[in-house]
């Protein structure tokens, strides 16, 4: 069984694809000596593309309002515990202006599905970040849009979106999700900002509820086919508001392990050391980094609203994953064999 659990690493080392009967022998046979064999072989990678650097985003968590009720999501609209909050432009700007101030070249607008924030007001504000700092990428993670809001964004500057698929299987996202969402019109909004030029990135939650080893071996299928820039994987965490509360969390273990699977299968994604990792244990971010990930995302948001932005429970905010934090994270970062880069840090994944 290890045996063969190698020559599938090395097969996808090799040939970065696998068929789905591979992904799921791989995936439920895992060992720890396959994941040290597979760390070691993503970490290569990861070095042959882009060196030890890791880049840096500066996260802007602009509004926790939203329109949908996705049953994991601790802002979901039912939910009446939650603080609401919607920052100004002048509030999203002065982020900004301190991030730049602190090196950070890319910022990353993340929201909820707020309607208040229409797509002219959208433009307004790229276009005023972009005019401000033309030399910082703008990434935009607001949710599912229609395609000529994806364009008017793209045209006013925006320069990346992350939408994460959350799980490919219909069945399984009907699980997750009230029936007015699907994955189909989630996967065609990833099909249409790849078609207008977006950098584009997708992902999946790792253990959510109800998820088998056949829902992520078609996670990795369907992230091949998109061949997206980026891809960000977590683990499940459940919120305490949410019908999921009492589920357990995805594991740090099965996170590192797709994380290293990713890199093999697409050499030059730009992989992110997720929030959750750090959030589930200590040193999460670190491990990831050292699976294969490259990208650390801190906090700019006001530090008055950090903890109402709360998708999960114990969601981080404060220390090496704020802004402020930089240095230490720094630190955090040279302490296992690599160091922060000031830079724009552009997707080498051009497809």
């Amino acid at each position: 069984m290890k045996q063969t659990n190698r020559l599938l690493i090395d097969k996808l080392h090799q040939t970065h694809t696998l068929s789905r009967d591979e992904w799921i022998h791989l995936i439920t046979n895992r060992t720890t000596e396959d994941a040290s064999y597979l760390f070691a072989l993503s970490r290569e990678v990861r070095h042959h593309h882009y060196g030890h650097s890791v880049y840096i985003r500066g996260l802007i968590e602009f509004t926790n309002y939203c329109k949908n009720d996705c049953y994991y999501c601790g802002i979901q609209k039912s939910n009446r515990n939650v603080y609401r909050y919607r920052l100004t432009e002048e509030e999203i700007l002065s982020c900004c202006r301190e991030g730049y101030s602190l090196g950070f070249r890319t910022f990353v607008l993340q929201g909820g599905e707020d309607g208040w924030f229409t797509d002219d007001r959208m433009v307004h504000l790229i276009s005023q970040i972009k005019d401000l700092w033309p030399d910082c990428a703008v990434t935009l993670s607001i949710g599912e849009k229609a395609h000529h809001s994806y364009q008017a964004f793209f045209d006013a500057g925006a320069d990346r979106y992350l939408l994460r698929h959350e799980t490919f299987d219909a069945g399984h996202y009907a699980r997750l999700h009230p029936a007015c969402l699907s994955s189909s019109s989630r996967q065609a909004c990833l099909w249409d900002l790849k078609a207008i030029g977006y950098q584009v990135g997708t992902g999946f939650m790792v253990g959510s509820p109800f998820q088998s080893a056949e829902n992520l071996a078609d996670d990795m299928l369907f992230i091949k086919k998109l061949n997206p820039h980026m891809v960000g994987i977590g683990p499940f965490i459940p919120h305490r508001d949410t019908v999921f509360a009492r589920e357990p969390a995805g594991t740090l273990e099965l996170t590192l392990f797709m994380l290293g699977l990713l890199r093999l299968m697409l050499p030059k994604v730009l992989l992110p050391a997720t929030t959750a990792l750090g959030t589930i244990q200590e040193n999460g971010r670190e491990l990831g980094i050292l699976a294969g990930a490259n990208v650390v995302m801190p906090n700019l948001s006001p530090k008055t609203h950090r903890k109402d932005y709360s998708l999960y429970d114990n969601k981080l905010s404060d220390g090496e994953e704020a802004a402020e934090g930089k240095e230490k994270l720094e630190k955090r970062m040279e302490a296992v064999g690599y160091h922060i880069l000031t830079h724009r840090g552009d997707s080498l994944n051009i497809s």
